[in-house]
């Protein structure tokens, strides 16, 4: 199935529910494709979706903010330097925020941060209400820090046609329209059932793909080789 815009996913829903935009205002199908996106999003992670954020530590601050739109942390740097152009860098360790109160509990040791885990916020509008990195021990120094993480991306609607998810994985976003459409008119059961199944069986083969195809190539993983079962002699 060919990509979808703004425009013609809108007609797509009607066409599918067969009802106009008198029952279908905007309004409703604009909340059915948010829905869609946010469900998506938490059912397979995007490669499209992934950013990297960098920026300076505060000496003796236990706490970052993550970026705007942060869906979730997928993994923290820290250089042993106040210059991304020099040092070496260190992965952080994610652990539960409760460990690190009991590593750090009084929140004064200083140093080369070691862990830190994610807390607060998390409602992804801006960097202070999108969630913190709470950091173990506090930096003694202003050190560079990369954050790498899932974005919230800006979503499809009259003012932008097109994203990834609509173009690459169109299909699986109408059913997932389709799938809120329904229970909002509280059509058909069958109907719904219909296109949640639909939904599933494009989410599987579109996680295959972000997850398996996207993470591997044919130099060093080989070519997948698929058994072809043949009949019995």
């Amino acid at each position: 199935m060919a990509g979808f815009t703004y425009t013609t996913l809108t007609q797509a829903i009607q066409d599918y529910t067969e009802v106009d935009s008198n029952v279908l205002t905007s309004t409703i199908t604009d909340q059915f494709i948010e829905n869609s996106e946010l469900r998506i999003l938490r059912d397979v992670p995007i490669d499209a979706y992934k950013k990297q954020s960098v920026g300076n530590l505060v000496t003796g601050q236990t706490t970052i903010n993550v970026p705007a739109k942060t869906l979730f942390v997928k993994g923290v740097q820290v250089y042993n330097s106040t210059s991304l152009s020099t040092g070496t860098n260190s992965w952080l360790e994610k652990k539960d925020e409760s460990y690190l109160q009991e590593y750090n509990p009084a929140e004064t040791s200083t140093g080369f941060p070691k862990y830190y885990a994610m807390f607060g916020g998390a409602t992804g509008v801006t960097d202070t209400t999108s969630g913190r990195l709470f950091l173990a021990p506090a930096p003694d120094d202003t050190y560079v820090f990369k954050i790498h993480y899932e974005a919230i991306p800006d979503g499809l609607s009259g003012s932008n046609a097109t994203t990834y998810i609509s173009q690459y994985f169109g299909n699986g976003l109408l059913y997932a329209c389709l799938v809120e459409a329904y229970g909002y008119l509280k059509g058909p059961i069958d109907m719904l059932t219909l296109y949640e199944n639909k939904y599933k069986q494009e989410v599987e083969k579109f996680a295959a793909e972000q997850l398996g195809r996207r993470k591997r190539d044919d130099y060093t993983d080989c070519t997948v080789r698929i058994p072809v079962p043949s009949p019995s002699p």
